[in-house]
C-alpha cells in the first residue's frame, strides 16, 4: 500500500493508494476524488456543516461492494467533531451512535481518502452542544419511474416550485446525480416538515394523477414521478449538494438554474461530472446559495 503524508490546513493526514481507480469506466482515481472534494469544498461545506454525516464508502471502486457508515470508527481523528445521536430500534443493538460532523477541508479530505464517494446529511443540524435542532430545510426527492426520466421530473419540479412559491417558500433545484432530482426550500417550522411534505405530495398526486405518485409502492410508479416526501423524516438523509455519486462516471448532485430545468429536453441535458461541476462553480458560483 502506497502512503503519502500531507498537511491540510495544519492537520496531518496520511493518504493511501492514490492511483487506485474508483470509477473504472472513466479511469477516475482516488487522487481525483480527493482533488474534486478539495476544490469543491468552499461551496460544499456550508451544506454539511453542523449536520451528522452518513457516508457511502466504496473501498474498491463503484463496481465493488459498498457500505454506509453513520458511526465514526474508533480510529477517526480526534479533531473531527462527533455527536452522540439516539438510534432507537437499531439493527446493531445499540441505542446511540457517535456521528461525525465534517466542517472543514481536512475532514473532507480524510473521508475522501476512505473512498467515501457519497455524502448524505439530514435536513437538521446540531448545536454547539450536539443537541438536534428543528429541521431548517424542506426537501422533495423526485424519483422517475421508467420509462419516465429526469425530463418528467423537471415538469413536476416546475409544478412544485409554483405551489411552494404560493406558500411563501423558495425552491432550489438540484440533480440527484443519479436518475432524478431534488427540490430544497428553507423551512420556517410552520408545521411538522414530514407531515407538510406528505400532504403537499398527496395533493399534487390528486391533481396530476397522470404524472405524479406520492405512495412508495413501486407498482404505482411506472411512467410517473414519485414525490418522496419521507426524506423529511428526521431519521432520513439526502445526498448533499455537490456530492459525488457512485455511478459509472463520477457524476455529481448538481445545483441547477431554473432555466435549465425549464429547458430540459433529454436526460443527458442534466448530467454533470466532477469536472463539469467545477467549471460551473467557476462560472456561476454557488447556485444553491442564490435563493
Amino acid at each position: 500500500m502506497s502512503r503519502v503524508p500531507v498537511q491540510v490546513d495544519g492537520r496531518e493526514l496520511m493518504l493511501s493508494n492514490l492511483d487506485k481507480v474508483l470509477y473504472p469506466e472513466a479511469g477516475f482515481t482516488k487522487a481525483e476524488v480527493i482533488d474534486y472534494y478539495s476544490r469543491i469544498a468552499p461551496v460544499l461545506l456550508p451544506y454539511i456543516e453542523g449536520r451528522p454525516l452518513t457516508v457511502k464508502r466504496y473501498p474498491n471502486g463503484v463496481e465493488g461492494p459498498f457500505f454506509f457508515e453513520k458511526n465514526a470508527p474508533s480510529r477517526t481523528p480526534e479533531w473531527i467533531r462527533t455527536v452522540t445521536i439516539p438510534v432507537p430500534g437499531s439493527t446493531k443493538d445499540r441505542e446511540t451512535i457517535d456521528s461525525p460532523i465534517v466542517e472543514n477541508l481536512p475532514g473532507l479530505v480524510y473521508y475522501a481518502n476512505l473512498a467515501a464517494l457519497e455524502l448524505h446529511v439530514p435536513m437538521w443540524r446540531v448545536d454547539g452542544r450536539g443537541r438536534a435542532q428543528d429541521p431548517d430545510t424542506l426537501v422533495f426527492d423526485l424519483d422517475p419511474g421508467p420509462p419516465a426520466t429526469i425530463v418528467e421530473c423537471c415538469e413536476v419540479a416546475l409544478i412544485l416550485r409554483d405551489v411552494l412559491k404560493a406558500e411563501g417558500l423558495t425552491a432550489r433545484p438540484k440533480t440527484s446525480g443519479s436518475k432524478g432530482m431534488q427540490l430544497y426550500a428553507g423551512w420556517d417550522g410552520r408545521a411538522d416538515a414530514a407531515t407538510y411534505a406528505k400532504e403537499l405530495a398527496r395533493l399534487l398526486e390528486k391533481e396530476h394523477r397522470d404524472r405524479i405518485v406520492s405512495v412508495m409502492t413501486r407498482s404505482a410508479r411506472p411512467g410517473k414521478v414519485f414525490i418522496d416526501w419521507s426524506q423529511n423524516n428526521p431519521a432520513k438523509t439526502t445526498v448533499a449538494p455537490y456530492s459525488l455519486r457512485a455511478r459509472q462516471r463520477p457524476t455529481v448532485s448538481t445545483p441547477l438554474l431554473w432555466e435549465e430545468v425549464e429547458g430540459c429536453e433529454r436526460p443527458e441535458d442534466l448530467v454533470f461530472t466532477a469536472a463539469d461541476v467545477l467549471e460551473r462553480v467557476e462560472e456561476h458560483g454557488d447556485l444553491f446559495g442564490r435563493a
